[in-house]
């Protein structure tokens, strides 16, 4: 008797959740490589990041959504709330992803959003936090009383803990059906932006708390000869004050973040990188409609 070949699955997932539980960061150890930024404030992932990773059986479309915004209304925030919902319309499986051991108001809005026809994931994200181990396993017993998931895994995904598991537990969700990218593939986001996502989060990293949410990032200029990328960018910000912090004394913060986005550009597209930032002032841009349709914000 001949062996039945295993069927090759293909499919999207959604990973959701409030700001700041580590979805980026998620997402980037799923794919195996950075192509979510990341950082300790809220807000960071603004778009719906596509990451793909490809196994011997099934290929994994991963889609990172900015984390639901509840407290502050702008058109911004209106966008970013419309891209969550229109994503978990046209998924095979949703990963919300909360913080081991902590379920708060927040989790619960998200969850009035997940769609019901789905199967829905629990992602216990940085369990290697946990000062008392003893906590986990009664915390995932309340949480699989109170709502009908999937799944509940823990894991760690600045650790890379169980997340081969989470995998596991993904992939006969998958529908049947050949790859929709290359193998070699892990995002169908283009270099310009990427390039304008890896600025965005040297702000995040490196300037005050309040800044990053009032600044956005636009290539102006991205040109491709051979091995050389010479990529124009603009940050902008509501005021002009903010304009001088960006800039720094003497330009020293401005060059900082050039610096250090530039690393980040040559190590992903794997060239030389030749990169000027400017910094302009649009003010009220994150209430204006047309601009945040402008910057790319669905």
């Amino acid at each position: 008797m001949t062996e039945q070949a295993i069927p090759f699955r293909t499919g999207y997932i959604a990973i959701v959740g409030r700001p700041n539980v580590g979805k980026s960061t998620l997402l980037n150890r799923l794919i195996g490589q950075k192509i979510s930024i990341v950082s300790r404030k809220a807000q960071t992932t603004r778009h719906r990041i596509t990451g793909i990773r490809t196994d011997p059986d099934a290929q994994f479309v991963f889609v990172d959504t900015p984390g639901f915004q509840t407290k502050y209304k702008s058109a911004l925030n209106d966008a970013m709330n419309r891209g969550v919902t229109t994503t978990l319309s046209d998924v095979d499986a949703v990963l919300f992803v909360i913080e081991a051991s902590k379920f708060d108001a927040r989790d619960l809005e998200v969850i009035k959003l997940l769609p019901k026809h789905r199967p829905v994931i629990l992602v216990l994200n940085k369990a290697d936090l946990l000062k008392d181990k003893g906590q986990l396993l009664p915390f995932i017993q309340r949480m699989a009383t109170q709502f009908e998931f999937h799944a509940i895994v823990p894991v760690s995904a600045k650790k890379i803990m169980k997340i081969d598991v989470l995998v596991d537990v993904i992939k006969p969700l998958l529908p049947e059906g050949a790859p929709m990218y290359e193998e070699d593939q892990v995002t169908d986001r283009s270099e310009r932006f990427l390039a304008s996502e890896l600025i965005r989060e040297k702000i995040f990293r490196l300037v005050g708390d309040e800044l990053p949410y009032s600044t956005a990032v636009e290539i102006e200029k991205y040109e491709e000869e051979g091995n050389l990328r010479r990529i124009f960018a603009s940050i902008l910000v509501d005021r002009d004050a903010q304009k001088a912090i960006i800039i720094g004394h003497d330009g020293d913060k401005l060059k900082e973040i050039s610096t250090q986005a530039r690393t980040d550009m040559e190590k992903m597209f794997d060239c030389t990188v030749y990169l000027e930032v400017f910094v302009k002032v649009k003010s009220g841009w994150a209430d204006d409609t047309r601009l945040v349709r402008q910057f790319g914000y669905e």
